[in-house]
C-alpha cells in the first residue's frame, strides 16, 4: 500500500500545474499549489501516508459533513430534510439562482445555501466550541483550531455568502439571527485540519458511525448513511456525477483543497492538494482518488 501510494501521489504531481489556488479569498490564494498529500486508514488499524498529509490547511466545505451529521444528531432527519433538499443542483456551490428563480429550498446541504440554513439549524443550540471539540472527536485530531487568518480573509469577503444568508431568511428558512449564522458557518469553514485528520473522519463514517480505535458509538447508523449517499450525490460541487462515475466512493471537497473519501466497511481517505480544477475540486486530488479506487477496486459498482 504505500509504495503505492507514493506512485499514485507521483502521477498526482502531473496534473497540478493545471488548476490554481482558490485566490478569491485572498488567505487561500496565498497557499503553495505544489503541496500535494494523501492518507488511507484502514479499518485493521493501518494508516499509511505520502506526501504533504501533514500541512494543515482549512477544511472549508468539507466541514458541511460536519454540521450535517451535528444537524441530524441534534435537529433529527425530518426538522433538517423539511427546509433543505437532497437533489444534486447542477449549479455552482455558491450558487443562488436556483434558489431564488427555482426552488423555495436549498437542493442539498452541500452547497453553500444548504450549509449556511443548516448552521442556523444549529446556531441556537451548538456553539463553535462546542461544534469545535464535536469536530476533533470526528476526526480523531484535538490539534484542530481556528484558523483566524483564514477566517478574518473569509468573513471581509462573504459578500456572496450573505447575500444566501438574507436570501434564506427572506424564505423563512434562516428564523434566528443571520449574522450569528453566517459568522458559525465560517468559523467552521476555517477549521485547521490535515489529509490525516479527513482520512480518520472517513474511516469513522467507513464503519457506520463507531471509532474505530477506541470502539466509541459518535454518530448514529442511521445518520451515517444519509450523509455517506449525499457526499456521493453531491459532494463534489457540480462535479458531483462525473466523480461518481470515475471514483464510485462518497466524497467530500473543499476549495482549501482537501477532499474526504472513503470505501465503505474498508478504510478512510484523506486528501489534500490545493491546485484547483474550475468547479473547485482539488485537480491532482481527484486524479490520486481515481487512480486508488481504480487500483484497489474500490469503486461502488465494480
Amino acid at each position: 500500500m504505500q509504495t503505492r501510494l507514493e506512485e499514485i501521489l507521483e502521477k498526482g504531481q502531473e496534473k497540478v500545474p493545471y488548476g490554481k489556488t482558490a485566490d478569491y479569498i485572498p488567505e487561500l490564494g496565498r497557499r503553495d499549489p505544489n503541496h500535494l498529500g494523501i492518507c488511507v486508514f484502514t479499518k485493521d488499524g493501518k494508516k499509511y501516508q505520502a506526501g504533504d498529509s501533514q500541512i494543515r490547511f482549512t477544511i472549508q466545505s468539507i466541514s458541511k459533513v460536519i454540521n450535517l451529521a451535528a444537524a441530524l444528531e441534534q435537529r433529527g432527519f425530518d426538522y433538517v430534510f423539511s427546509k433543505v433538499g437532497m437533489e444534486p443542483s447542477g449549479e455552482a456551490f455558491n450558487s443562488l439562482v436556483e434558489l431564488d428563480l427555482t426552488s423555495s429550498y436549498p437542493f442539498n446541504p452541500m452547497i453553500n445555501s444548504g450549509a449556511i440554513a443548516i448552521a442556523s439549524f444549529l446556531q441556537p443550540i451548538m456553539d463553535f466550541e462546542e461544534m469545535l471539540d464535536f469536530s476533533r472527536r470526528l476526526c480523531m485530531d484535538p490539534e484542530i483550531t481556528l484558523d483566524e487568518a483564514v477566517c478574518r480573509s473569509e468573513m471581509s469577503h462573504a459578500s456572496r455568502n450573505r447575500a444566501i444568508a438574507y436570501l434564506l431568511e427572506s424564505k423563512g428558512i434562516i428564523e434566528n439571527d443571520v449574522e450569528k449564522s453566517l459568522q458559525l458557518y465560517i468559523k467552521l469553514c476555517s477549521l485547521s485540519v490535515t489529509a490525516e485528520s479527513l482520512a480518520n473522519l472517513g474511516l469513522i463514517l467507513a464503519c457506520g458511525g463507531i471509532n474505530p480505535v477506541t470502539g466509541e458509538r459518535l454518530l448514529k447508523e442511521d445518520v451515517v448513511r444519509v450523509i455517506k449517499t449525499i457526499m456521493f450525490t453531491c459532494g463534489m460541487y457540480d462535479g458531483s456525477g462525473t466523480s461518481a462515475v470515475y471514483v464510485g466512493l462518497p466524497a467530500k471537497s473543499g476549495v482549501g483543497g482537501g477532499i474526504l473519501s472513503l470505501a465503505d466497511k474498508k478504510m478512510g481517505i484523506g486528501i489534500y492538494g490545493p491546485s484547483l480544477d474550475q468547479k473547485g475540486n482539488s485537480i491532482a486530488g481527484q486524479e490520486m482518488l481515481r487512480l486508488l479506487s481504480k487500483e484497489l477496486k474500490l469503486h461502488l459498482f465494480a
